[in-house]
């Protein structure tokens, strides 16, 4: 699947307690800041939509902490290797497709061209893989196939559901490790989130689909698994392992993802490979509006594309998402687009005209000003602190400043100026 056109990143050069250290990334399973340290290649897995009603802010604002992830890390020197899939066939997709009278691949292919559209406005890296399902559907079916005949999984009917308390017995994954929840909220959020944990017949009510056998007027494909087409988890496990390999980087999404979606994968991931998922679990926290958390089952979506539409600057979006912790829940309000639209005019103005050279003490006070904002940033991508550094130099009506500054708010913030 294609993604979306890169932009351009400058190269920002290394100065005094600069470029070099990798971020602090707060580690959902372990509950702590942990260092996001890469190998030789930061590997990175960020969930991708489900392509209707795309891209409403929640969406922008988990997108734009992986994207400040990329940011940070090739700043300090690492080359990233980002993977991304779509889910383009799934239940609330095809319930979408029926209630608009809309067939569902065209509704998908609509909405992933929509999407990709405000990411490049929006100039977030793009995944070096973008996979959609239903391209990976024979390797799904077969990586159904191996955990069936590992014993790792079973049939309900013609239904294939993992196995949990097989697969903690045989592989290195634990249910509950990456979420910490007990088991009455699992099962809560499984009822919630697409499970079925009434369904009869399954050894326990936790565990989850890996093939949906054929039914009438639903999509299907042929397999090793059977006819049918994918559940949801298993799909983001295959599709890592293909193109990220085992014990990768960092797993990313939504909080909503946590449980039980990232848990699973985990668990899938681990019975395929034996070898854990990913190293750190980071996850972005929930946007709201009117009251409400922003999501499509309300209706409640303030959509990027119709900002756009009504010519917002796609900068002043930026600005006003990264004007919040990645990882905290927050509401949106409409003033929240004026502040931000603000700051840009300021930081505008006060970078208009860089020049060649500035005087020697100049010069060491915008090398100690990139180094604020990469600190700021790698303490858990703190975009907020960051913001803050750039509006108290701007504030301070600095003299002519060379194009470090200008360079380094758009490595880092992806805001060119």
């Amino acid at each position: 699947m294609r993604a979306w056109t890169s932009p351009e990143v400058p190269r920002v050069e290394p100065v005094p307690g600069a470029a070099g250290d990798v971020p602090l990334l707060f580690d959902t399973a372990t509950q702590q800041l942990v260092e996001a340290r890469p190998d030789d290649i930061a590997r990175l897995y960020v969930c991708g939509i489900t392509p209707y009603d795309a891209t409403h802010l929640g969406h922008a604002s988990t997108y734009l902490a992986f994207d400040t992830l990329q940011r940070v890390w090739r700043d300090a020197g690492y080359r990233v290797h980002y993977a991304q899939n779509i889910t383009d066939v799934d239940d609330p997709l095809l319930e979408r497709a029926q209630q608009t009278g809309v067939d569902w691949r065209t509704l998908a292919d609509e909405q992933v061209e929509l999407f990709r559209g405000d990411m490049e406005a929006l100039r977030v890296l793009p995944p070096d893989d973008y996979v959609a399902v239903t391209e990976v559907i024979e390797q799904i079916g077969r990586a159904t196939r191996i955990l069936l005949d590992r014993d790792l999984a079973y049939r309900v009917e013609d239904d294939v559901y993992f196995d949990i308390a097989a697969a903690q017995d045989a592989a290195p994954w634990i249910l509950g490790e990456e979420s910490g929840l007990g088991r009455d909220t699992m099962l809560s959020l499984s009822a919630e989130r697409g499970g079925d944990p009434d369904r009869p017949g399954k050894r326990d009510p936790l565990d989850p689909l890996l093939w949906r056998a054929v039914r009438p007027g639903e999509p299907s494909w042929p397999s090793d698994a059977g006819e049918g087409r994918p559940g949801w988890h298993i799909e983001c496990s295959v599709i890592a392992l293909m193109h990220l390999g085992r014990d990768f980087t960092v797993q990313g999404g939504g909080s909503d993802l946590v449980f039980p979606h990232h848990e699973l994968s985990a668990g899938h991931a681990a019975a395929l490979s034996g070898h854990p998922l990913a190293r750190v679990y980071s996850h972005a926290g929930m946007v709201a509006y009117r009251g409400e958390k922003m999501s499509k089952s309300l209706g409640n979506l303030v959509l990027v594309s119709r900002l756009r539409e009504q010519g917002v600057d796609a900068r002043a979006i930026r600005l006003a998402l990264l004007a919040h912790h990645y990882r905290s829940d927050w509401e949106w309000f409409d003033e929240a687009l004026t502040e931000a639209q603000v700051r840009l005019g300021a930081w505008q103005a006060a970078m208009a005209h860089p020049v060649a050279e500035v005087a020697a003490e100049a010069a060491l006070e915008e090398q100690a000003l990139v180094a604020r904002l990469r600190a700021a940033l790698r303490d858990d991508l703190d975009t907020p602190s960051a913001l803050r550094v750039i509006d108290h130099w701007v504030a301070a009506s600095p003299p002519a400043l060379t194009d470090l500054v200008p360079r380094a708010v758009d490595a880092l913030l992806g805001i060119r100026l």
